[in-house]
Formats: structure tokens, C-alpha cells, sequence
């Protein structure tokens, strides 16, 4: 139904007590399956047993659809990592799916990545040329040929990890696992999240602190951007900050507080609830409007609506009525039936809204499609007016760092104005968040707006590879 997509989830964990992990990194994927519902995997080893011998599954669809009991109970290791992923049309296969196994000369290494690197074709024709041959289109599978490669030159895992992320360019969380260690790097910029946490005396490094609690872990510290972890019995948790770069020059992506984390999660001290609240009470304090109910798309419009609802003092309500059985895939209707993919997921309370005035919050409009139809139906459902508050700017660039933004030409917002967008989505008003409270919403951190503003904290690439190397 939306527009927008995450590319990933990741997790890994080391149980030095010797335990099963299958089944944990099972239930944190399943907490982290809003990053990803394409494809999903698992990858495990035991470290006292031979060194090199990797048990990995992974295929198609959600993380319940492809993981059974017996497939779990298969898979028998201390050490793991695992994956959820969304990807473009046209490569969705099986084959893209990670984490990723290599076998090598120095053993194995399972590998799992979140985000988007901007000079991957030139990495991978570096290895072409030396005689790589690449069974994916996914830069993952070129991080992983780079680790590989440094591997043989470098006296750890660790070392190798952190020669070939010095060479990557872009957007990186990325989990590694080799025969006897766990291994977490984030890029410089700290784009995507990463944390560790630890359920007795086991380890985990994933995308966001939901999992953690789903496992029963606590929280131990996030991974600094531009640090690279190494976990491990004999060191515990080790740090290497070479890759950092000075604070300011951080750049979160913006986007994970305002839409793709899940409300629950801290990311680098800034809850994700608390971030989509104050959205909500900025956009009442800068573009307020005399209702009667206010309403939020779910599920990421629902915090920022009950910001606009505590500034505002125009009572919360619900309006819709979300089908939570839909899963990844439905068979959807031919043009020639009256059914839509919106209404199929989504369906407006009629009595909540019947000749009400409704302000109606969404995270974001991308193309302008989805958000027409859901105006559309509030006002069949017999809303008085539809007053639209969107939680982010308008969007105006695409984005080359792991979230799915089109090109400018896609973009409702491109060489349109608001009062534009406001016509075609057939609402009575229209605002969007002012670009300069994003920094407000997460308490002054460094982040990246590049979407909003055109202006990328690293050049993006001259080629068009989105689509070539995402994942």
C-alpha cells in the first residue's frame, strides 16, 4: 500500500554458553520483519565443532512462511546471523535472499547488510577483472568478495572487516559472522541503525532495539558510526573507531524516525515514539485548522496524529480499520474490477467519520496515488472535510542510500506546489513538516535529508545504479 520501502533488517548473536541460537534469531527477525517482508534467511555455526561448516536457510516471503519448527530444529549452532529484506521489482529471487555463506581459502563467513552502496559496480568490476564470479545482483555479495579477499591478508576477521568497509562508499550495517567471532560494522555516516545487546551470556548485534526486547535481551549500547565490533569470549565486546568521522559530519537517515523504525525502538538515544509525537505537535503548532477528529494512516501516522491531537486539543479517534491478515502478497485486482489494493487493506469506520471535519496524518506522500484513494474514501464515508498533515517534507530527490525513493520525475512533490498536490489529492488543505524541525523531532543528531533537500552528505554517483545494487 505505501510508496515507500526499507531495504533490510539484520541480526546476529554469539551464545558463549554453547546454546542453540536458530530459534532466537527466528523471533528477532520476526520483530524486525517490518524492515523487509521479500525474502528472509538464517545462517548458523558451532564454533567447537569443525571449523567452516555453516547451516543457512533462506528463501521467499515472511519470516513465519519460509522458518517451520523442523527447519529450525535443523539448524544447530551457537553462532548466527540472520536477514529480512525488501527489494526492487525485478529482483525479488531466491537467489538475492541472505544472509550470504562464502566459503574461502581462510574458512567461512555468513554476512548480512542493511543499506545501499554508491560505488558497488566500480568494487565489483574490481573483482571481475581478478575472476570473481557473482551468483547475485546485490552489492552484498561484493562486501562479502572484499571481506573474502582481505581476509587472506589480515592476521583477524576483524582486520579484514575493517580494510574492505574502508573501501565501501554509501550506506552500511552490516553483520558478520566467522567461524569463532561476531562481527558488527556501521558506516561513517551512521545512516542505518545497529545495537548490541546481551541475554546472559549471549551477544547480539541487529537493526533496532525492538528485537532486543523480543528476545528477552537487554540493551547495551548502540555501535557508534564508523565503528566496527568485535565479539567474542575471549575479548568480550571490542571496539575499533577507525572508520569514524567528526560527529557533525554524521548522517542518520531521517526516515527511520520518521516512518521505517518501529515505534518501540531507540535508535542512538532517541526514542522513535517520542520522535513521532513531537512531529505531530509541530505540524499543529505551525499548521493548525479547526476539526472536529484527527486521524492517522496506519500504522506510522497513528504517533504523529496523537502529537497533533495533544497540541491541537481536537480529540484522537481512530478511522480506519487495517486488515492485518493481508501478508506480503495478495492477488490484486484487474483493472477492470471495482476492488483497490487500498481498500483491500484498508477500510474507513463510517460512523467515526460521518459529517465530521477530520485531519487526517500520514508519514509521507510519494507519488500521491494511495493518499488520493484514502482522502477519496474518508469522503464517501460521508467526512464533511479532509484536512491533510503529512510528518515530513515534501519529498524532491531520490535517495541512493537504502530507502526506496524513485527518480524526481515519480515524485508527486517534483515541480508541483502545494496547492497542487492538494487538488490532486482531493483534500480540503494540505501541510507538510517544516524541513527545519527535523532536527528538533531528534534532539539536534546529525541526519540526512537529502530527500527533502537535494544535498547528500557524500556526492551521490553519476550512473544510475538504483535498481542495479539495491537490496
Amino acid at each position: 500500500m505505501k510508496g515507500l520501502h526499507e531495504k533490510c533488517g539484520v541480526f546476529g548473536i554469539y551464545d558463549f554458553d554453547g546454546g542453540d541460537v536458530a530459534s532466537t534469531i527466528y523471533y528477532g527477525l520476526f520483530a524486525l520483519q517490518h524492515r523487509g517482508q521479500e525474502s528472509c534467511g538464517i545462517a548458523v555455526s558451532e564454533t567447537s565443532g569443525p571449523k567452516g561448516k555453516v547451516t543457512s536457510y533462506k528463501d521467499m516471503g515472511l519470516v513465519n512462511e519460509v522458518f517451520t519448527k523442523d527447519t529450525l530444529d535443523k539448524m544447530k549452532g551457537d553462532i548466527g546471523v540472520g536477514h529480512v529484506r525488501y527489494s526492487t521489482a525485478g529482483e525479488s529471487t531466491r537467489e538475492n535472499a541472505q544472509p550470504l555463506v562464502l566459503n574461502y581459502v581462510k574458512g567461512t563467513l555468513a554476512l548480512a547488510h542493511n543499506g545501499n552502496l554508491i560505488n558497488a559496480a566500480e568494487l565489483k568490476k574490481d573483482l571481475e577483472y581478478t575472476g570473481a564470479i557473482f551468483q547475485t545482483t546485490i552489492d552484498s555479495e561484493v562486501v562479502a568478495y572484499h571481506i573474502a579477499r582481505e581476509r587472506l591478508n589480515s592476521a583477524s576477521a576483524e582486520e579484514a572487516v575493517r580494510r574492505a568497509a574502508a573501501k565501501l562508499k554509501g550506506a552500511f550495517s552490516i553483520v558478520v559472522m566467522s567461524p569463532r567471532k561476531l562481527i558488527g560494522v556501521r558506516d561513517p555516516f551512521g545512516f542505518k541503525p545497529l545495537c548490541i545487546g546481551k541475554r546472559d551470556n549471549a551477544y547480539i548485534i541487529t537493526s533496532e532495539t525492538c528485537a532486543l526486547e523480543t528476545i528477552g535481551a537487554e540493551f547495551v549500547r548502540d555501535v557508534e558510526p564508523g565503528e566496527i565490533v568485535t565479539i567474542s569470549p575471549e575479548g568480550g565486546i571490542q571496539s575499533d573507531r577507525t572508520l569514524c568521522l567528526p560527529k557533525e559530519k554524521e548522517a542518520r537517515c531521517i526516515f527511520e524516525y520518521i516512518y521505517f523504525a518501529r515505534p518501540d525502538s531507540r535508535i542512538d538515544g532517541v526514542g522513535v515514539y517520542q520522535s513521532r509525537i513531537l512531529a505531530g505537535k509541530f505540524l499543529a503548532k505551525d499548521s493548525p485548522v479547526e476539526a472536529d477528529l484527527v486521524v492517522g494512516v496506519p500504522e506510522s501516522g497513528n504517533a504523529a496524529a496523537l502529537g497533533y491531537s495533544l497540541e491541537s486539543k481536537i480529540p484522537y479517534g481512530t478511522a480506519f480499520v487495517k486488515n492485518s491478515y493481508v501478508g506480503r502478497t495478495f492477488i490484486k485486482p484487474g483493472q477492470s474490477s471495482r476492488e483497490s489494493s487500498v481498500r483491500v487493506k484498508l477500510n474507513v469506520l463510517k460512523e467515526a467519520v460521518e459529517g465530521k471535519r477530520i485531519v487526517m496524518i500520514d508519514d509521507s506522500i510519494v507519488r500521491g496515488t494511495t493518499c488520493g484513494r484514502i482522502v477519496n474514501m474518508l469522503k464517501e464515508a460521508g467526512a464533511a472535510k479532509v484536512h491533510v498533515r503529512i510528518s515530513s517534507p515534501p519529498f524532491l530527490w531520490p535517495c541512493y542510500f537504502g530507502t526506496d525513493i524513485p527518480e524526481r520525475e515519480q515524485l508527486i512533490a517534483y515541480n508541483r506546489s502545494v496547492e497542487d498536490i492538494r487538488e490532486i489529492i482531493g483534500a480540503d488543505t494540505l501541510a507538510y513538516l517544516k524541513a527545519e524541525r527535523l532536527h528538533e523531532m531528534v534532539g539536534d543528531l546529525a541526519i540526512c535529508k537529502g530527500c527533502f533537500t537535494g544535498k547528500y552528505p557524500l556526492e551521490p554517483p553519476r550512473e544510475n545504479i538504483r535498481g542495479d545494487y539495491e537490496h
